[in-house]
């Protein structure tokens, strides 16, 4: 029997209001249970004491017996310090950009490459031609002073 600490919906439409349960992983998700470890009221402010309240010690105790956590009791509980917080993928592979998108990527980046090395040739250009007319300049004035 696989037991895991997930929520169980209660509430009226639009209201909702959870209990934290141990239950059979087969079981309904407002169905039968096996223990009932706490609740969270997702209608209450986040700093408010009743949003979340949690038996810690049977939590710890299912745990110990091999109860998994959902991922959003996982979430809740490593806020706790209960348990290591789930990995959450910032992209998933289904939504990854594919060939064409990253080889137009690819280009984008090497003409931006391309377009600051022109820049920064042109920039060192302009300095040389600023630096020469100057050391041009002050021969020709000592020729017209002869």
């Amino acid at each position: 029997m696989s037991v895991r600490i997930r929520l169980s919906r209660g509430g009226s439409k639009k209201r909702p209001f959870y209990k934290v349960v141990a239950a059979d992983q087969r079981a309904p998700r407002d169905g039968r249970f096996i223990e009932r470890l706490g609740s969270y009221n997702p209608m209450l402010p986040k700093d408010h004491a009743d949003r979340f309240v949690i038996n810690e010690e049977r939590v710890k105790y299912w745990l110990s017996q091999g109860a998994q956590p959902t991922e959003r009791m996982a979430k809740m509980l490593s806020g706790l310090g209960l348990v290591a917080a789930p990995a959450l993928h910032d992209q998933p592979k289904k939504s990854a950009p594919k060939a064409k998108a990253l080889e137009r990527i690819k280009e984008k980046e090497e003409k931006a490459k391309a377009a600051a090395e022109a820049a920064a040739a042109a920039e060192a250009e302009a300095k040389a031609a600023a630096e020469a007319p100057v050391e041009e300049a002050a021969p020709a004035e000592e020729a017209s002073a002869e």
